[in-house]
């Protein structure tokens, strides 16, 4: 069995034989709605080239962005190439983390270049919050945090006030010497949703040092993960679990430490932080199918 786990930055893919992990790689995202089409399929492809693929029995899926069934017939039509025969299984990826984090009920909140949460309760409703994609939403994601860091550099730009070291910070990762030539920057199609996420390092590492800014950044950002989350378990009657993933979620403890606090002022407690790759929530998921 292979699995997957398909975000707007890389993809991985694990190979299974008798429940464990016999190979672990990762290529390029191969999610369109990030990559175009034609990427995605040099990205799956190099990936099994890696992994190998040929006869295997399952292919389990996780990817942002899959809302539909045809989005999910899309994603296992690049897929199923490379496995011919194989029953191919894509979900929504943040299933693959509420699995990961070793629970069959409550809210998963992803925290990585873009942002969802979705959850099951015990009678098997689902609900979903977010996850609407980086131009109509994603607060608390990579992307939102990068964004986020260019207008306050504009806005201090705009009031005359000096390069501070949030704007220093960006402006070096980005290449550029002047927050004014971050305006042409942004819109250029030399740059996307990946580049501008990346610059959530800069917030990250000025935030570590201290810097105000940055640290209410963070805080803003655990805020809109934890409305996600409440929104879901909303939906669903039931107070957790709450599992925090992805590559925001799993790695910044300023983050993390906001996310539960904004969430305990609204009663709910029993929030984690995933301690393992989303990927690996494909054997729960597998072990569950009919």
């Amino acid at each position: 069995m292979i699995g997957l786990d398909i975000g707007g930055t890389k993809t991985r893919g694990v190979r299974f034989e008798d429940g464990k992990a016999v190979a672990d790689e990762s290529a390029g995202s191969s999610n369109v709605q990030n990559v175009s089409r034609e990427d995605a399929a040099l990205n799956l492809a190099d990936l099994f080239a890696r992994i190998g693929g040929g006869q295997v029995s399952q292919v389990y899926a996780g990817a942002g962005g899959i809302d539909t069934d045809d989005d999910a017939a899309a994603l296992a039509a690049l897929i199923e190439p490379h496995v011919p025969g194989a029953r191919i299984t894509v979900v929504h990826d943040s299933r693959l983390l509420l699995a990961a984090g070793r629970a069959s009920t409550g809210v998963a909140v992803i925290a990585g270049t873009g942002s969802a949460a979705w959850g099951r309760n015990a009678d098997g409703d689902e609900a979903r919050a977010g996850g609407w994609g980086y131009l109509l939403g994603d607060e608390g994601s990579g992307y939102w945090l990068g964004r986020e860091a260019v207008r306050y550099s504009l806005r201090r730009m705009n009031q005359g006030l000096p390069v501070d070291r949030l704007t220093a910070a960006l402006l070096a990762s980005c290449g550029v010497d002047d927050p004014n030539r971050l305006i042409s920057l942004f819109h250029s199609p030399d740059t996307g949703r990946r580049f501008w996420a990346q610059q959530a390092r800069p917030v990250v590492e000025t935030a570590a040092a201290g810097h105000p800014a940055s640290l209410e950044l963070l805080d803003r950002a655990g805020s809109d993960l934890a409305g996600l989350a409440a929104q879901a378990l909303g939906k669903l009657g039931i107070a957790g679990p709450v599992i925090l993933g992805g590559g925001l979620g799993m790695n910044v403890v300023p983050l993390q430490d906001a996310f539960r606090k904004h969430l305990a002022a609204a009663g709910i407690t029993d929030v984690r932080v995933l301690d393992q790759e989303p990927v690996f929530g494909v054997l729960q998921l597998v072990s569950e199918q009919d």
